[in-house]
């Protein structure tokens, strides 16, 4: 991707990699900075992918819009050629380094929640554990306190607010009572300590931001592969000699030629020779397309077997893959982060309980009698520490891993946790059709031989020379030492054509051998031909077989008229006089394909296939799935829209796909699908990856959302309701009643009882059935 998008007379666009951001309250902050600062007209925050894309005038420069940042604690990378490859070069530096600070804090963590569990009255273990904490809270989980304080300079409250609060309370309150003891003794007060609940926490949030980084870090993965279809170099010829170039240097109408194997570099129109392209990156359909003088051709596709000219047309920005590849990058950051229900609550929770802590500590002050300091003291700790965010932090995390837990075992993989609490929602689901609801490979779906009299005896002996016409119809039935079929198998061997393939594969299976051909030749986009025994036989499409004045039958056209509209592909086999016999290629439904469509209908959701093959085959295919709603010959940014279109309807929308051109679709889906036999870049881009390619693991998918957003919410609601019930009594409210005043190890108890309650709730999603 170009760094300098566009540039006018008065202003420029320009996208830079942001530093420093660690949440969608970071990442507003930084895109209100800098549009209120002199000389940027707009400001767009990709928080996904870590960058920013500003529009300033002539009045600014990027080391001011730096300079802007600078002073709340973020930053703009203003000196890199490569934004792309530097936003994954930070992702991953900051995705090792939180994963550092995690390992780092639980193994410290770990002694001290040995020793603050089993040997609370061990005096050196308190000593002990003050020394391991003081790294764990200010070293390994600095960032909370950073994150707080900016949030706090912003007027904000989000989760690290919680988590700096309640642990440096925790940790400060444990310090004094270690080093002041005599402090609670002189008033009949024992003193505890709490560092085990203050690193505990500290660790348990951790492990969430190491998950979440680690997500954001794969981003850029796919935009990496998709960059990587496009070739460095290319061969140009320039007054009729060849010379090598790097991709940057081609100019519009240059001519290049393209050798076997090769990538095509740009789109372009083809002036020389005939090959088989490799097209699936487009249309998802895997038999490769002839391409011949005049037709085009698109950069990132790639050539098979023959050698091309071409002229190019389009390069750089303007190539299809470049659009693609723009689109998909638009698509990843368009979706605003969805920001957390617990960032959310903690936005009015923190405020409420830092109010009633110090309303409790001025009650207690002014009402407490003899002992009212201290009282207020413990009263206001008590409160901040029952209302600590532990089970608000385990809420949500110890779901989504017991969800991504259950989906591995049911051999769906989850990356992304929004899409695993976004997919209940889905009531649109869009599916691609070439190996997603079919294999996605060409197989010979049927084979007919019409055979002239006494020109071959059936493999098991019998005689057929008495009879006018002799049909053996299917795969199954089809006798395998007919005496054509080893010259089939030869000619086929030999064929370029894709579809060739399949039929070597099908006579290879049925331990068919080839015949000796005597001779061979490609007919160019209709066939081919071959001597055995001084007779001429041809493969190829009807227009050979007109054109050698080949004899048709018509129960023969019947049959190939009817597994055309089937959505097969057929392939005529004929000798000098007769056509012999017709070959139907198709790609095959996968088993369960039905039956997950009509599971997704049944309960609600629609289903739509949008396919770049053909509108015949589309039809066939959707008629027997049972699809009422589809789209053939559909381009890569054609799918795009149509999510779009039905996310503008209000729908939610989840897109399942394999290839490459299903990509841009994927990355725009509110959750995205991919099927695991697919392309790498397919898998990259979606969140969900069926590693079985079982359709009916979709309803499954969905399924497996609905339970673990139903844990999540009853998390929540364990979650607080120690807090609705404990915050009132760790105030004080009964002590006018009963003289009961909660002391803060019992607040801690209970704080700790709310954090099991939610992780045994989480793992009740294990026994259930998706």
């Amino acid at each position: 991707m170009e760094k300098e998008l566009k540039q006018n007379n008065s202003t420029q666009k320009q996208i830079f990699p942001v530093t420093g951001m660690t949440c969608a309250g970071c990442a507003s902050s930084v895109e209100t900075i800098l549009q209120y600062t002199d000389g940027v007209k707009s400001a767009a925050v990709n928080f996904a992918t870590n960058t920013v894309q500003v529009e300033y005038d002539a009045t600014t420069t990027p080391e001011k819009l730096n300079l802007a940042l600078t002073d709340i604690g973020y930053g703009l990378v203003i000196d890199s050629q490569d934004v792309n490859e530097t936003v994954r070069e930070e992702q991953e530096k900051k995705y090792q380094e939180v994963k550092k600070q995690t390992i780092g804090a639980a193994l410290l963590t770990l002694p001290v929640f040995i020793l603050g569990m089993f040997f609370m009255d061990w005096e050196p273990g308190k000593w002990i554990s003050l020394g391991l904490s003081i790294p764990v809270l200010f070293f390994f989980g600095r960032h909370f306190y950073q994150n707080a304080w900016k949030q706090a300079r912003h007027g904000k409250a989000n989760m690290d607010t919680l988590v700096a609060l309640s642990t440096g309370i925790a940790f400060i309150f444990s310090a004094f009572n270690l080093l002041f003891p005599e402090f609670w003794h002189s008033r009949g007060i024992h003193p505890h300590v709490y560092f085990e609940a203050a690193t505990v926490i500290i660790v348990f949030i951790s492990f969430g931001k190491m998950l979440e980084e680690k997500a954001k870090s794969q981003t850029g993965t796919a935009l990496k592969k998709l960059i990587g279809l496009q070739p460095k170099t290319l061969t140009r010829i320039q007054n009729g000699k060849q010379e090598e170039i790097s991709i940057e240097s081609v100019q519009l109408g240059d001519r290049i030629l393209i050798k076997p194997g090769e990538k095509i570099p740009v789109d372009g129109k083809v002036l020389e020779g005939s090959s088989f392209i490799d097209e699936s990156m487009i249309s998802g359909e895997p038999v490769p397309v002839e391409k011949k003088s005049g037709d085009t051709v698109f950069a990132g596709t790639i050539n098979q077997k023959g050698s091309l000219e071409i002229t190019a047309e389009k390069v750089g920005a303007t190539t299809l893959l470049a659009q693609i590849i723009q689109r998909v990058q638009e698509a990843q950051g368009s979706k605003a982060p969805i920001q957390k229900l617990v960032d959310k609550i903690a936005g009015i929770f923190v405020p409420v309980v830092i109010g009633i802590s110090l309303v409790t500590f001025v009650i207690w002050l002014i009402f407490g009698g003899e002992n009212a300091f201290s009282h207020a003291l413990l009263a206001a700790v008590s409160v901040l520490v029952i209302a600590c965010p532990c089970a608000l932090g385990l809420a949500t995390p110890t779901a989504i891993m017991v969800g991504v837990g259950k989906g591995a075992e049911n051999n769906i993989l989850i990356r992304d946790a929004e899409s695993l609490e976004l997919g209940h929602r889905v009531n649109a689901v869009i599916l691609d059709k070439t190996g997603t609801i079919t294999e996605g490979k060409p197989t010979v779906g049927g084979m007919q031989f019409t055979v002239s009299r006494g020109q071959y005896a059936v493999g098991n002996g019998e005689d057929v020379s008495d009879k006018p016409l002799v049909v053996s119809g299917g795969v199954d039935d089809l006798p395998l030492t007919t005496h054509y079929l080893p010259i089939l198998h030869a000619l086929e061997s030999k064929s370029e054509h894709p579809l060739a393939e399949a039929v070597v594969k099908f006579l290879e299976e049925k331990g068919v051998e080839p015949a000796p051909l005597q001779s061979f030749e490609s007919l160019t986009g209709r066939g081919v031909k071959g001597t055995f025994e001084g007779k001429t036989y041809f493969i190829g499409n009807p227009k050979l077989l007109q054109e050698n004045g080949i004899a048709i039958t018509d129960d023969l056209a019947a049959v190939a008229k009817t597994w055309s509209e089937a959505a097969q592909t057929v392939i005529w086999f004929a000798d000098e006089e007769d056509a012999l016999a017709i070959l139907g290629i198709q790609d095959q439904l996968k088993p369960s394909s039905k039956a997950a469509i009509v599971q997704l209908q049944s309960s609600g959701v629609e289903v739509y296939m949008l396919t770049g093959d053909n509108l015949p085959t589309a039809t066939a295919v959707a008629k027997e799935v049972g699809i009422r709603d589809f789209r053939a010959e559909v381009m890569p940014s054609d799918k795009s829209q149509f999510v779009k279109n039905l996310q503008e309807k209000g729908k939610v929308v989840a897109m399942v796909g394999d290839g490459i051109n299903d990509s841009e679709a994927l990355a725009q889906a509110d959750v995205s699908i991919a099927m695991g036999h697919g392309s790498d870049i397919a898998m990259d881009v979606a969140k969900i990856t069926l590693i079985t390619s079982d359709l009916e693991k979709i309803p499954q998918a969905l399924r497996l959302s609905h339970l673990t957003v139903n844990g999540i919410r009853q998390n929540l609601f364990w979650a607080f309701i120690y807090n609705l019930i404990g915050i009132p009594i760790a105030a004080g409210i009964l002590y006018p009643i009963n003289g009961f005043l909660l002391d803060p190890m019992i607040a801690g108890a209970a704080m700790a009882f709310s954090s099991v309650s939610v992780v045994m709730n989480s793992l009740r999603l294990k026994v259930k059935k998706l």
